[in-house]
């Protein structure tokens, strides 16, 4: 009986390189696509795209038409992400870059390749800073990926007060403010916290043309208003009257936990002081303490 065969391998490096070159090139090319706002003419290989890849498959079917085929539009993905997300299918390597690399996770993600999304989870891990972390923790949780998630408000955690002065703070979704707001370890003060959700409100109604008390209701909620000074309260209370956007009833129940000193009379954990906190008077009469 013949001894069973022995594969072999030759250089990957070689290889890779070769197909490498193929990437946008209309040499040999049988499908072509519109890609991005910027609707950038991109070329590929249909046997490669559908042997890589179950979503190119389903679009692009098993079947190449007789001459040149249609462009096939992908308005919602940028140019250079479809680049790399090309480069990924055709060398199983990419060159990921800070500016562009949640687009390449986001189409990763809606393209159904595992290992491009765990790259791309991995590098934004390395390059996540103050600058980056709010985009970052608004495609996660856009997309669902919970870990990434978390690590994005550990992050924000570490460095609460320089990430509430970004862009990227005032342009999160109410989804994902709302994680913030619910960690008891944000390095802030709750009047600092509350001044920045009152910024992050009013862009927000401003962008998308609705009430600024509206937009709020699901965060407004997870501000411990307890954890203010009466002066405070009462500042807060008069800046509401002029500029509504905290419910009357929550500040009525800061009232309360004011008048009889008890941290349980309000929901507790609006009454937990958070890392950031600085200590005030009647914190001491609270009956949750931060852990």
């Amino acid at each position: 009986m013949e001894a069973p065969g022995l594969v072999v391998h030759g250089e990957p490096a070689p290889f890779s390189t070769a197909l490498g070159s193929l990437v946008n090139n209309p040499r040999f090319s049988d499908v072509r696509f519109v890609v991005g706002q910027e609707q950038r003419e991109v070329f590929a290989h249909r046997c490669l795209l559908t042997c890589r890849c179950d979503f190119f498959q389903r679009l692009l079917g098993t079947e190449a038409g007789p001459g040149v085929p249609d462009p096939v539009v992908l308005s919602t993905v940028p140019a250079e992400a479809f680049l790399a997300v090309l480069q990924f299918l055709y060398t199983n390597s990419v060159k990921l870059h800070r500016h562009s690399v949640l687009e390449v996770l986001t189409a990763a993600v809606e393209y159904g390749l595992e290992e491009l999304r765990e790259l791309c989870l991995e590098f934004v891990v390395k390059v996540l800073d103050v600058e980056l972390v709010c985009e970052a923790l608004q495609v996660a949780v856009t997309l669902g990926l919970k870990p990434l998630q978390e690590r994005c408000v550990t992050f924000i955690e570490a460095h609460s007060q320089e990430v509430l002065r970004t862009r990227g703070f005032l342009e999160l979704s109410a989804a994902a403010l709302l994680p913030l707001l619910r960690s008891d370890r944000l390095c802030v003060d709750e009047a600092e916290l509350i001044r920045a959700a009152r910024s992050w409100a009013r862009v927000g109604a401003a962008v998308l043309e609705r009430p600024a008390a509206e937009l709020a209701a699901p965060v407004v909620r997870e501000l411990r208003l307890a954890l203010l000074a009466p002066a405070e309260l009462r500042a807060l209370e008069a800046q509401n009257r002029r500029e509504p956007l905290i419910p009357v009833e929550q500040i009525v129940e800061a009232w309360r936990c004011h008048a009889l000193r008890r941290g349980d009379v309000a929901r507790g954990a609006l009454c937990r002081r958070r890392r950031g906190t600085l200590p005030r008077e009647h914190h001491r009469f609270l009956d949750l303490p931060f852990q």
